[in-house]
């Protein structure tokens, strides 16, 4: 098991003790870090789909409105 140190604001720590009081801090605060971990994998996983997704989407040739209604037209019986 690793240690850290990290310094917070006191009226951060003193609002983590009373919310917590009675707790494994120790767990909680390796819980949250591994919430943050994957959090941040999962930001980046939507937003390599977004561009993905918006790279595809101007890929497209685009079609005028003209030829939108031609096609329209054409299609009907």
């Amino acid at each position: 098991m690793s240690t850290i140190n990290i310094s917070v604001p006191e009226k951060v720590k003193a609002a983590f003790d009373r919310a917590f009081s009675g707790r494994n801090k120790s767990a909680i605060i390796a819980e949250l870090m591994q919430r943050a971990v994957m959090e941040l994998k999962q930001r980046k996983q939507r937003e390599a789909l977004f561009e993905a997704l918006t790279a595809r989407r101007h890929d497209r040739p685009q079609s005028s409105a003209g030829s939108v209604r031609k096609a329209r037209v054409a299609s009907r019986p």
